[in-house]
């Protein structure tokens, strides 16, 4: 066997071809997520020229080929020839890494394409790419094909308006690169694009879908952040009519917070740093939350709502039932990597703080009777979490000296590798004995659940610790939870709902993710989260037994049929009516189950469904149910 390693094996990757030979480390995945971060970098140049003040109207057309079109109507790409390529600047911009007017040149001030590598990347992986420039009276124009390969030199194709400004970007995902899908959701652009107008009060976003029947929506929020707060809480009551807002400048950096308290017992916090996204938070966040607790606790003191004695408000005291918007404009921000989900910059703590304690304090002095209830709901929970820490220390003590009950509940696994270990969480014990029988005793472990858990979106975690399902749960995943929760105490790789077909399985499992999602919410971020996905139909002909999961796949088998064929169609019985080898074949043998992952890629619209569908008004979620009916129409249960 050879073990050459040579100077020929040392290989220089020229131009784009880096990006298409590391598609991931551009746009983080080639799935489908990866596909719409393509639409995303384009739009992010088009809101940039918004953020400069150029740009009022960005218009996104998904075409019938899923190819994709941005256009604005911002000052339009440079058309000139730049000085240290020699080739024109917009096949500079769209072939050369990291070539771009946001590192300091004067073009853009505030930017959230930092790095001068989006439109570059965008052509890199399309099949073919056009650009149109319209600036002094002409439209400029130059196409890429197969991976950002320019077909001819820049050219003017027509005349326009003299006045007429602004850019205009088509592509096509390329298929070789983009094999799960090159079929873009339209859910996921509208909401995306609903949040950039948010964050950008007077832009208006209109994104049209050319696809089928067609459809267009237009987004434009001149209230900015203050209406983003109105829609998180549209379907929960708010304590106060008044959306608190705030903003401020330091420095060059500009603060905005917009907040209101609802009667739900979960905080929803987001932050943006250049319309970014920046889920892992940061030192805005972070220089935001502190003034928050602080402001609140002096507050209570100084109004002898809190006594001397009295223990300080904490910081999760001072968030419960808190929708807050923070967005942060930076000219020169610090990211954690091309991902940007986390700010770096220290002297944006401060900035942010002093920003919002002023703010925020004033509105408090000025509106008593808000700051009362403020105050009030506040120290609720303070009550509550003091409640549910004895709780935890009681659910501790049962499970150190009631280890052998518990036990006798949980049929766990053998082995104590986390990694390849997992639990199945079974709807009622006659399914939870077929488990049993039917598993995998090395790795999987069964949990049987009696009936329908708590629901926690109507409860605070002092009372859900006290519905003894949960808290068998809890003592199950190791991890624990609130604020012993620990997710590397986590005894299991794949936590997996199994339940039945039908509308109570469909409501167990609801009500499981609510509680992983409200209390455990690293568990389903980390992926470790996932639903049996147990057959639907068994077709039998010969000898041969097939399971299908629903209508369609068993339409297609059938279809794969010869016309002679004799068949036999049979509705699989619930979990709980099969015996341990059916249970075994169809959903828990790791060579031949479907498992679906739980994911939280948008925590935003995650947090909406959750409420919609289990939180108090009941309005929503009839509005819900009428608006998915049809999805329903063909279920047989």
């Amino acid at each position: 066997m050879q073990n050459e390693y040579s100077d020929s094996d040392i290989q220089v990757l020229e131009g784009l071809e880096a990006v298409r030979k590391r598609p991931g480390m551009y746009i983080g995945s080639t799935s489908e997520k990866g596909l719409h971060h393509l639409v995303w970098e384009i739009v992010d140049n088009a809101v940039d020229e918004a953020l400069a003040g150029y740009c009022d109207d960005i218009e996104v057309v998904i075409h019938q080929d899923n190819s994709v079109s941005v256009k604005d109507d911002g000052r339009g790409m440079p058309v000139g020839t730049n000085t240290k390529t020699g080739l024109s600047t917009i096949e500079t911009i769209f072939t050369v890494l990291h070539a771009g007017g946001k590192f300091g040149g004067g073009g853009y001030k505030v930017s959230g394409g930092l790095h001068g590598v989006g439109a570059s990347v965008v052509n890199a992986l399309s099949s073919w790419l056009e650009v149109r420039v319209y600036r002094e009276g002409e439209v400029h124009y130059q196409r890429f094909e197969n991976g950002g390969h320019p077909v001819s030199p820049m050219h003017v194709t027509d005349k326009c308006a003299q006045d007429r400004t602004g850019t205009t970007v088509t592509f096509k995902a390329d298929p070789t690169i983009f094999k799960e899908t090159t079929e873009y959701d339209y859910d996921t652009l509208a909401n995306r694009l609903r949040e950039l107008a948010f964050l950008n009060k007077g832009l208006r976003i209109i994104l049209i879908d050319e696809r089928g029947d067609g459809k267009t929506e237009t987004f434009c929020y001149n209230g900015g952040i203050i209406e983003y707060v109105a829609m998180l809480n549209k379907n929960k009551e708010p304590l106060h009519d008044d959306i608190i807002y705030v903003e401020g400048e330091e420095q060059g950096i500009s603060i905005e917070v917009a907040m209101q308290y609802n009667n739900s017992y979960n905080s929803s916090i987001y932050s943006f740093t250049n319309n970014i996204n920046t889920y892992e938070g940061g030192t805005h966040e972070d220089g935001v939350k502190a003034s928050l607790t602080k402001i609140i606790n002096n507050y209570a003191r100084k109004n002898k709502m809190l006594k001397d004695n009295d223990d300080s408000l904490t910081g999760d005291d001072c968030r419960e039932g808190l929708a807050m918007i923070i967005s942060c404009k930076h000219p020169d921000p610090q990211f954690e990597g091309q991902t940007k989900t986390k700010l770096g910059n220290s002297e944006v703590r401060k900035i942010a703080s002093d920003i919002f304690s002023e703010g925020f304090d004033r509105f408090l002095m000025e509106n008593p009777s808000v700051a009362k209830l403020i105050v009030e709901k506040c120290m609720t929970a303070s009550r509550a979490r003091i409640a549910a820490k004895k709780a935890r220390e009681m659910t501790r003590r049962k499970g150190d000296l009631d280890v052998t009950n518990f036990f006798g509940k949980l049929a766990d696994c053998k082995s104590k590798d986390a990694s390849v270990s997992e639990i199945f969480l079974v709807e009622g014990d006659s399914a939870g004995g077929s488990a049993i029988k039917g598993r995998d005793s090395m790795t999987q472990a069964i949990l049987p659940l009696r009936g329908k858990i708590l629901n926690v979106e109507k409860a605070r975690l002092d009372r859900a610790l006290s519905n003894e399902e949960i808290r068998t749960i809890i003592t199950a995943f190791g991890t624990g939870i609130g604020e012993d929760f620990n997710l590397d105490k986590l005894r299991y790789n794949k936590i997996i709902i199994m339940t039945d077909a039908d509308v109570d399985g469909s409501h167990i499992r609801v009500l499981l993710l609510t509680l992983f999602y409200r209390f455990f919410k690293p568990i389903v971020e980390a992926g470790h989260v996932y639903a049996a996905q147990p057959p639907l139909f068994v077709i039998k002909h010969g000898k041969t037994i097939k399971y299908v999961l629903n209508q369609e796949e068993l339409n297609e088998y059938i279809s794969t049929l010869s016309p002679t064929t004799k068949y036999e169609i049979a509705r699989m019985k619930g979990l709980g009516e099969m015996d341990a080898e059916e249970l075994n074949e169809t959903t828990m043998d790791i060579n031949k189950r479907v498992l679906r992952q739980i994911t939280v890629d948008d925590a935003i619209a995650a947090d909406e469904i959750f409420t919609k569908l289990m939180g108090e008004e009941v309005e929503p979620r009839r509005e819900f149910i009428a608006e998915n009916a049809q999805f329903a129409e063909n279920l047989d249960y």
